[in-house]
């Protein structure tokens, strides 16, 4: 049970609800955002003590049914509930560290798709396996360090990050968002990983916009459907985005594809074509 970040995100989830939002008067005007705690606590059918108590980091583990009550209290979205038992410690335990071997049969599969830009990424956003085409359209990741390949680090890389560190995505705010968030639940699953926990720590210290964002506690994410990359040999370069999880790795497959006959599937064609020449240029 993390206490301090169970507090800090229910409060973060009580701060940013209005009274009107789970049915009650809006009263006179308040001098501190969201509701208070008393009206959480009887909405979940709890003591306002003991759910104060939760918020300080200071209440034993609560039980399920309470937590039920909490997040049902709070209007919390699945992947927030979910979140929240991680907190708590009532969700199920995974191993202390975060895995980075990729399974031979996804590393398989990852040549075996020459019209998708493909790599796998762990749950603290390094970059373990790519296939070629990946490498052509972003960058030759083979010649980075393996510390250098985690694009949560590249995303709020020095004072000043720009898209441009981004390999010049059109969403390069929204993945920005998406990284903090995901970053949270992961700290969540791997609360003792001192390579989880060094990466945030160091992001926290070194990019005010990502201490911001680590702030609202925020951990559900909107699919990114689409991604544009401006792609310095071949221009701009539209792709479907998905996302497949590896649940038995906690591990996430990433594939950029463009339909048939499509500019986005002309370009990573041309892409294609040049390789490791593309890769060379990027260096």
């Amino acid at each position: 049970m993390d206490k301090h970040e169970l507090g800090a995100f229910l409060r973060s989830r009580r701060e940013r609800l209005r009274p009107q939002d789970v049915g009650l008067p809006s009263g006179p005007r308040r001098r501190t955002p969201g509701l208070r705690r008393e009206e959480i606590a009887v909405l979940a059918h709890i003591s306002t003590e003991y759910y104060v108590r939760l918020e300080q980091g200071r209440a034993p583990r609560p039980s399920a049914e309470v937590l039920a009550g909490i997040a049902g209290a709070l209007r919390l979205t699945d992947a927030e509930s979910d979140h929240l038992h991680v907190l708590a410690g009532t969700a199920p335990a995974r191993t202390r560290l975060h895995r980075r071997d990729v399974r031979p049969s996804i590393l398989a599969l990852l040549e075996r798709l020459p019209q998708t830009a493909a790599f796998v990424m762990s749950a603290a956003f390094e970059v373990l396996a790519w296939n070629d085409l990946a490498a052509a359209l972003m960058e030759d990741f083979d010649q980075l360090a393996p510390e250098d390949r985690n694009l949560a680090r590249r995303a709020f890389a020095g004072p000043e990050h720009t898209d441009a560190t981004l390999y010049g995505i059109s969403d390069a705010t929204e993945f920005r968002h998406h990284v903090v968030m995901s970053l949270q639940a992961t700290l969540a699953r791997y609360p003792t990983d001192p390579a989880v926990t060094g990466l945030v720590d160091e992001l926290c210290n070194a990019s005010p916009d990502f201490a911001r964002l680590w702030d609202r506690h925020d951990v559900q994410a909107e699919p990114m459907l689409t991604k544009t990359f401006r792609h310095p040999v071949v221009g701009e370069v539209t792709v479907d985005c998905d996302t497949l999880t590896l649940t038995d790795r906690d591990q996430y497959l990433v594939l950029y594809s463009a339909p048939p006959g499509s500019p986005g599937a002309e370009a990573l064609a041309l892409l294609n074509v040049l390789g490791a020449q593309a890769s060379d240029y990027l260096r």
